[in-house]
Order: C-alpha cells, then sequence, then structure tokens
C-alpha cells in the first residue's frame, strides 16, 4: 500500500508544529478532528506573529502568509506578551467569541508545554501564564419531550428507517454526531454498541428497547440492498451505499425539525445530545456520576450542566416548606 506523506508532513505549516500534531496522533491518540483544530488555531497564530511583527505587509491576504519557512530560532523568541497580543486579535478577527478564544488558549498553552518538555526547542514556558478567558456557564438548549415525540414522528419518505433509527439514537443514547457516523455492525452485540468517541477512546453505549426495535427496522431494509453496499460494516448509508457523513446527518435533521415545526437554527445533533442527558437525568432519576460515564465526559464538571432540571424540584421543595402558606 502506498503511503501517503501528506498525513504525516506538511511544508506549509513550521517543521515544530508538524512534529507536534504526529506527536498528537501517534502518542497521545487524539481524534483527527482535535488534531485538525489544533493546526488551525496555531496556524493562525504563526500568520499573526508574522503580521504583528511586520515580517509581511500589513494589507496582505491574511490567510496567504506562508508559515513553512518558520525556523526553531524564531519559535524561542516568542514571548508571552506575544501570546496576550494573538488573544486579544483572536477576539476581533472574525469575531471570535469565548469559547474559540479559551480553545486557542488551550492550544497554545499544549504546543509550547510540548516545545519546553518534549522537543526541548524552548527554554523557558511562555505560555506558562496564559490564561484562559472566563466561559459564563449557560444551560443547554434541548427539546422538551413533547418537542422530541413531534421530531419522531415527523421522520417518513424513502430512508424513513434510517433516519428513525439515526434519530432516536441520538434522543435516546446522546451520542455524538461523529460517534453516530463512525458506527460500525461489526461493534453492535447485543444491547450494546461500541463507539470511538472524544479523544479517540472507545466507549460502550447501551440500547434501550426504542434503539434495538428502530435498529432491526432499518437493518431489514439496509440489509435489502446488501450487494450494492460499499462500506459493507457502515452502519448508517448514505443514497451512494457509502458509510453516511456528518453534513449529510445535519441537513437530515434540518428537514425533520422544519417539518415537526421546530426551531431549524436552535437545535442541531449536539442539542439532541443535550436533549438525551436531560431526559435521562429528569425522567429517569440517573445520578450525575452515572450520566458522566453514559456521555463519556471526561470530567463531571462537564455533566453538571445537565443539573438545571432540578429547578422545577427545588422550586416545590420551597413551595411545601409549611410557612409557605403564612401570610
Amino acid at each position: 500500500m502506498k503511503y501517503n506523506l501528506e498525513n504525516i508532513y506538511d511544508s506549509k505549516i513550521p517543521k515544530c508544529l508538524n512534529d507536534f500534531l504526529n506527536y498528537l496522533n501517534t502518542i497521545r491518540g487524539k481524534s483527527k478532528n482535535t488534531i485538525a483544530g489544533y493546526k488551525i488555531d496555531l496556524s493562525m497564530f504563526f500568520r499573526f506573529l508574522k503580521l504583528y511583527r511586520g515580517i509581511v505587509p500589513e494589507d496582505c491576504d491574511f490567510q496567504d502568509i506562508f508559515i513553512g519557512d518558520i525556523n526553531n530560532e524564531f519559535v524561542k523568541s516568542i514571548s508571552l506578551s506575544d501570546l496576550f497580543a494573538f488573544i486579544s486579535f483572536a477576539e476581533n478577527y472574525r469575531n471570535n467569541g469565548t469559547y474559540a478564544r479559551a480553545r486557542k488558549v488551550a492550544s497554545l498553552k499544549s504546543f509550547f508545554k510540548y516545545l519546553y518538555g518534549k522537543a526541548k526547542i524552548i527554554n523557558e514556558n511562555p505560555a506558562l501564564e496564559l490564561e484562559s478567558p472566563k466561559i459564563d456557564k449557560r444551560n443547554p438548549v434541548y427539546l422538551s419531550l413533547e418537542e422530541s415525540r413531534d421530531l419522531l414522528k415527523s421522520i417518513d419518505g424513502k430512508y424513513k428507517e434510517r433516519d428513525y433509527c439515526m434519530i432516536t439514537l441520538f434522543l435516546n443514547c446522546g451520542m455524538r454526531l461523529s460517534e453516530l457516523c463512525g458506527i460500525d455492525i461489526s461493534k453492535i452485540k447485543d444491547d450494546t454498541l461500541t463507539v470511538i468517541g472524544k479523544g479517540n477512546k472507545e466507549r460502550t453505549i447501551y440500547l434501550n428497547k426504542a434503539c434495538l426495535k428502530s435498529l432491526n427496522e432499518y437493518l431489514l431494509t439496509r440489509n435489502s440492498e446488501y450487494n450494492k453496499i460499499v462500506d459493507k460494516d457502515a452502519l448508517f448509508l448514505s443514497k451512494n451505499h457509502t458509510r453516511i457523513n456528518k453534513r449529510s446527518v445535519e441537513l437530515i435533521l434540518k428537514k425533520y425539525l422544519k417539518k415537526a415545526g421546530l426551531d431549524v437554527k436552535k437545535y442541531t445533533p449536539h442539542k439532541l445530545r443535550h436533549t438525551a442527558a436531560t431526559l435521562m437525568y429528569k425522567y429517569g432519576n440517573v445520578d450525575i456520576r452515572s450520566l458522566q460515564k453514559i456521555l463519556g465526559h471526561e470530567s463531571v464538571s462537564t455533566t453538571q450542566i445537565y443539573t438545571h432540571v432540578d429547578d422545577e424540584k427545588l422550586r416545590e421543595a420551597v413551595k411545601s416548606n409549611p410557612l409557605s402558606d403564612e401570610i
């Protein structure tokens, strides 16, 4: 098999960045999406530095700034003030919000930690004192139980069984979009399926009655055209009989949201993940630690956003106070 060198080396970015991305891939086992995010953030950082230091004209096209010639001496000259300047630039560039800036801070801290501790390219780590912008906690956006039922009822058409199964898995299991698209039939065993989650980590998802029923009904239609299937092990297939991609799933969901009279702009596959988590926590008496495992969160603090559904319980608790009627 011919090995594609483009997978491990990109001449358009600095060698140290190439080495870092390869380290994330081979040693840390990070996912393709995570590595792509690091590459975007750090490429933007190096382009900014060239502009900031006057190495390229101010009126040049930012995306066309070549950074493949940046060497270790240039990297050694980077200071904490350069990092602050970049974060300030990122705030205004394409209106980067708090989350986007926080991701860039994380990318910089991880990169310079590697340069200092692993690659030994720098003698001091300028990112040690770099702080992440404060992110205000927001309650997750989710469908109500009735809205979830309306969404499922709206599903019809030629690919009804496939689409119903996909949305059922979203609403019942709380899986990520990438996890759903990556499901292999060989990874389904009885009432469980194994997926590759965030950080390239494998996790087990348990299937309830609704999931198993929709899965079995979909498999009957899927396997009726088995000879046409290109990706034999892929569970969800496109009209071309290849593994379905994330964009197709997003468009399919938009179609049914619109049909169900729900806000197309407000709800995404990730919001269906929020919905599943909220419904489990609200109606299933699932404790926060169990929910953490179901969703595949590394930290329980990430899962705690779903405790917002306790608001009604808190309201009822206050109303039940025996002094409540003392007016």
